[in-house]
C-alpha cells in the first residue's frame, strides 16, 4: 500500500521544486479504536467503536472491522448497532488518548518544529528545512511512521506534497497504513480526478447539489468558472475554484492559539420538529463534549449554528459569567439557544454547536473541527 521509496531519492524527483514547501500530513488509523485494540488484545480483528453505547449514545471513533459494516464517528450508536450487531463499545479514555499523542507529538518534533496538530490523532508537518539531512520529504514521512509503530505498536498513514491542502487529500488516499505522494505538477491533475465528495467541507446534500449542476468531479468543478461557482455557492466559492485547482497558501502554524472547540452534523434528510431537532442537540453535545475533555477545555460562551435547507445559515450564541463546568450544563445552555429559535422558518439541514471563550485548551488550533475548510 505504500509508494516504492529508493534509499537514497535524488530531492529533484522525489520532492518539491526548489522554493516550493514540503508538507507531511500524518494521519493515525482508526486512533482511538486501534488503542483500544491495542491493550486489550481480545478486541483484534473484532469490530470496535468508541463512545457511548446507550440509546442516545453516539460512536466518537470505529476501527476499520467496523467500518466494514457502515459504522462511522458521529453515527448514533443505535444506528451502528443496526448495522453491525456484533459491534463492542469501548468507554473513551482520554487520558491514554493524550498520552500516546504526546509520544506521536515527540516524534514529529524529532525532525521539525514547525507541528501544527489538527487533533490527538493528525497533524501538519513542514519539513521544508531538512533538519537531520535526511535528503527527502518522502523518506522523513516513512521514518516517522516507522518510529511510531515502533514506539506505539499503531499504524499511521502519510501524505507528502506542496501544500496541506494536497498533503491532506494523499493521506486519506492509501488508508490504512499507506502513503501517497504528490508531487509538483501532478496536483491539479491528481484533485481533478477524485470526485467531488473528496474535498474537504463538501458533504452529502453539497455533492448532491453539485451532480444537479453537472458537477462530480474536480474536473467538472475546475471547468466552472469563479461567477458561475459564486452563482450557485456564495461564498464557498472561491474555496472551490482554488481546491480544484490544487491551490492551498497556508502556512503550517504551530502553536495557533485555539479559539473555540465545536462540531457541526449535516444530515441526510431535513429535520423540523421540535422533538427531532432536540434529539440532534443531544448527539451534538455529546460529540462536542468529548472533544473539550479532550482538550481539557473550558469556556463561557455557547453557539449554536443552523443551516436551513435553503443553505442559509443563522448563529445564536449564549453568555455566562461563570466557566461552564460540565456537560450538563454546555447541553441545558445548547437546548436553551435552540428553544429560543423555535418554531424554525424551515428545515435545518445541519446542526452545530460550539464552546468558545476558552481557557486552559491545549493551544493548538483543530481543523478537523472546522468542517469548512477555508483555503483564502
Amino acid at each position: 500500500m505504500e509508494t516504492p521509496i529508493p534509499s537514497s531519492p535524488p530531492p529533484a524527483q522525489d520532492d518539491e521544486a526548489d522554493g516550493m514547501r514540503k508538507i507531511i500530513h500524518v494521519d493515525m488509523d482508526a486512533f482511538f479504536a486501534s488503542v483500544e485494540q491495542r491493550d486489550n488484545p481480545d478486541l483484534r480483528g473484532k469490530p470496535v467503536a468508541v463512545g457511548g453505547a446507550s440509546g442516545r449514545g453516539v460512536v466518537a471513533a470505529a476501527s476499520y472491522e467496523a467500518r466494514k459494516f457502515g459504522v462511522r464517528s458521529a453515527m448514533p450508536s443505535s444506528t451502528a448497532k443496526r448495522l453491525c450487531p456484533d459491534l463492542v463499545f469501548c468507554k473513551s479514555r482520554f487520558d491514554t488518548y493524550r498520552e500516546v499523542s504526546g509520544q506521536i507529538r515527540e516524534i514529529f518534533r524529532y525532525y521539525t518544529p514547525l507541528v501544527e496538530p489538527l487533533s490527538l490523532d493528525e497533524a501538519y508537518l513542514d519539513v521544508t528545512d531538512d533538519l537531520r539531512g535526511i535528503g527527502s520529504a518522502t523518506r522523513i514521512a516513512q521514518l516517522i511512521r516507522q518510529n511510531i509503530r515502533e514506539k506505539t505498536q499503531l499504524t499511521a498513514s502519510a501524505g507528502v506534497s506542496y501544500n496541506k491542502f494536497l498533503a491532506k487529500l494523499a493521506s486519506d488516499q492509501n488508508k490504512p497504513d499507506g502513503m501517497c505522494i504528490i508531487r509538483p505538477g501532478d496536483g491539479a491533475a491528481f484533485v481533478q480526478s477524485l470526485p467531488v465528495r473528496r474535498f474537504h467541507g463538501v458533504g452529502p446534500r453539497g455533492a448532491e447539489k453539485m451532480a444537479k449542476l453537472g458537477i462530480e468531479t474536480g474536473a467538472d468543478l475546475a471547468a466552472r468558472p469563479i461567477a458561475f461557482l459564486r452563482e450557485h455557492f456564495g461564498s464557498f466559492a472561491d474555496y472551490l475554484y482554488r481546491a480544484a485547482r490544487g491551490i492551498d497558501l497556508r502556512p503550517v502554524k504551530p502553536n495557533r492559539i485555539r479559539k473555540s472547540i465545536g462540531g457541526e452534523r449535516t444530515y441526510a434528510q431535513d429535520i423540523h420538529k421540535p422533538q427531532d431537532l432536540h434529539e440532534a442537540m443531544d448527539a451534538i453535545v455529546d460529540i462536542v463534549w468529548e472533544r473539550i475533555e479532550g482538550h481539557s477545555a473550558r469556556g463561557r460562551t455557547v453557539t449554536l449554528k443552523l443551516k436551513y435547507n435553503d443553505f442559509q445559515q443563522i448563529t445564536r450564541a449564549r453568555s455566562v459569567t461563570h466557566w461552564v463546568g460540565d456537560k450538563e450544563e454546555f447541553s441545558q445552555l445548547g437546548h436553551a439557544i435552540l428553544a429560543d429559535c423555535l418554531p424554525l422558518p424551515l428545515p435545518i439541514r445541519l446542526m452545530g454547536l460550539t464552546l468558545s471563550a476558552l481557557e486552559g485548551v491545549d493551544e493548538r488550533h483543530d481543523a478537523t473541527e472546522d468542517k469548512q475548510l477555508s483555503l483564502l
